[in-house]
């Protein structure tokens, strides 16, 4: 690929298509997560809203019977995501579609669990749980996570980090009462530990964007790309007393 050719975009998907996971997490926290959800069977029905190339849906569907549909904009992810589900011997049930988190195509009440990590802060969370709460049936969860502040203040560095990245983060207690006011009673919160972000995330993706720095050896895009990534480990690794991934669970009222 050309230097002229090459985008931000190319650089986020060639570095994250090859991640087990796009963000922080873990089996073990997804698995917390879900032993606060009932009445999950055989015909439920589950979407994984941005998806990515399936890591965490692979161990919902490990985890819970039903169907589980992915949904995310990028279609390379959702070409490993199909791959995945075939090579753990669960693509009967288990299903990843090229779509919008924005703009959903199915229908209205037609799931009994919504489950996204790591992409609400994207679009606003109370955009998305507002917009996502008409596709759930009534009593139907709703099971997210994204960045959140754990303090009401903050260094003046992180904060600056997080609104030019996402237009700011929520603080635990302001995304609750969102929860409840998008139309759901709030179940539980709780916050990722340390090795979701590290061991699961950065660790990996380091490598990845190191493989990066050689393929575009000398391309100012890709190394100023990759000296932005670093500096948000950087920042976690010192201010991560004041923020944190956060599950969030809710039910529809």
């Amino acid at each position: 690929m050309a230097d002229k050719e090459l985008s931000m975009y190319d650089l986020i998907i060639e570095t994250h298509v090859g991640l087990e996971r796009q963000g922080p997490g873990s089996p073990e926290m997804i698995v917390k997560a879900l032993s606060f959800l009932d009445d999950l069977d055989r015909i439920s029905r589950v979407a994984d809203l941005g998806c990515g190339t399936g890591g965490q849906t692979m161990v919902l569907a490990q985890n819970i019977p039903g169907n589980i549909t992915g949904v995310d904009i990028c279609p390379d992810f959702i070409n490993v995501f199909n791959d995945n589900a075939k090579k753990l011997n669960l693509a009967e049930r288990v299903n990843g579609i090229v779509g919008s988190i924005e703009e959903l195509s199915f229908q209205k009440e037609e799931f009994d669990l919504i489950w996204s990590e790591g992409v609400v802060d994207n679009i606003g969370f109370e955009k998305a749980l507002t917009y996502w709460n008409s596709f759930l049936k009534k009593s139907g969860y709703i099971t997210v996570t994204c960045p959140s502040w754990l303090t009401d203040e903050r260094p003046t560095e992180l904060e600056k980090f997080w609104v030019d990245a996402v237009q700011g983060l929520g603080t635990v207690w302001e995304n609750i009462a969102t929860m409840q006011k998008a139309g759901y009673e709030f179940i539980v919160s709780f916050v990722l530990p340390e090795k979701c972000w590290t061991d699961n995330y950065f660790i990996p993706r380091e490598t990845a964007e190191e493989a990066l720095l050689k393929k575009y050896a000398g391309n100012k895009l890709a190394e100023d790309y990759v000296k932005d990534e670093k500096y948000e480990v950087e920042l976690y690794a010192k201010y991560k007393s004041y923020y944190g991934y956060v599950f969030y669970i809710g039910k529809k009222v």
